[in-house]
């Protein structure tokens, strides 16, 4: 073999070392619509797709590298042309069907990542931003303490009225379509932990916060809510489900994907049962393989072997 074939040989097995991808596994179990919407984070490269159109009942899985982050959610009433132009009525990014960079439009339910960091992934669903949609994030095929996390409560039944985000009908018969945050209704630095109130000792939990926290405990409830609201896995895939139901998030770990089965009521019952002070934890669902990392394997080392020959 010549200098120049073993050297893209070396490259190749190094890129082999650390290709491992990461699945994010999106189901819809709500009885509408919901197109979720994906935004890598900060010097993060960008998905190939960065949102679509999620029927009730469907699954579609997302790969993303294994050193990725970003955050993804739940956009719902959406309306687009043939161009994927149009709006949603919450989590709308930019108008376009795929977000390609924009982020949600508050109040939405946000699923937050960042994989392979030393590495650990971490991971958390957030509400500092608002809530649209209950949601579940679960583990795959990891290892550590991979604990489900996320809020299957129907916050917007019990948002407070001064941070109802609705349909413009009269208040007798208005559908409230997200909870907005109170940083977002108020602008107030107390509410938004910014100016002298940026940092964990002056920016406490609000009534308003204590809301989101209490109906969803794991949840970030405000910015500063990292002990109760970061977990972490290693090597892990992951389950993204709009509108759990409790069934869902109790069970044990499992080698297949979540299935479509009747919404959360949202009682704060619910809540309590599954994340409560009572509640056994919630393990992480266990793989004996990585379907996609094998395959990706066995392209590459086919490439190499390619390569090599071509070298000669």
């Amino acid at each position: 073999m010549s200098v120049m074939g073993k050297l893209l040989v070396i490259i190749l097995l190094a890129v082999i070392k650390g290709a491992r991808s990461a699945s994010f596994t999106v189901l819809n179990n709500c009885p509408y619509t919901v197109w979720p919407g994906f935004l890598s984070g900060a010097g993060t490269a960008p998905l190939p797709i960065t949102g679509f159109e999620l029927p009730p009942g469907a699954t579609q899985v997302v790969v993303t590298p294994a050193q990725w982050s970003g955050r993804m959610w739940g956009r719902t009433g959406c309306t687009f042309n043939a161009q994927g132009k149009g709006n949603c009525t919450t989590g709308d990014c930019g108008g376009q069907l795929q977000c390609s960079g924009a982020g949600a439009i508050p109040p939405a339910s946000l699923a937050e990542f960042t994989l392979d960091s030393a590495t650990l992934d971490f991971y958390d669903v957030s509400l500092v931003d608002g809530y649209n949609l209950p949601m579940l994030v679960a583990t795959s095929g990891g290892t550590g303490a991979c604990i489900a996390t996320g809020c299957i409560t129907d916050i917007n039944r019990s948002c407070p009225r001064e941070l109802q985000l609705d349909d413009g009908a009269s208040t007798s018969s208005s559908n409230v379509l997200g909870c907005k945050s109170a940083c977002e209704v108020f602008g107030s630095p107390e509410y938004c932990c910014s100016g002298a109130y940026a940092n964990p000792n002056t920016c406490k939990p609000s009534t308003y916060s204590q809301l989101f926290k209490a109906a969803c405990p794991r949840a970030y409830s405000y910015a500063f809510d990292d002990k109760t609201s970061t977990f972490t896995c290693k090597a892990a895939d992951y389950a993204v489900t709009f509108c759990p139901t409790v069934a869902m998030a109790s069970e044990k770990k499992s080698n297949t994907p979540p299935v479509a089965n009747s919404p959360s009521t949202g009682s704060t019952d619910n809540a309590n049962t599954l994340y409560g002070a009572s509640a056994s934890q919630i393990a992480s669902t266990a793989s004996t393989s990585d379907p996609t990392w094998t395959r990706y394997s066995l392209i590459i080392l086919l490439l190499i072997s390619t390569l090599a020959d071509l070298t000669n």
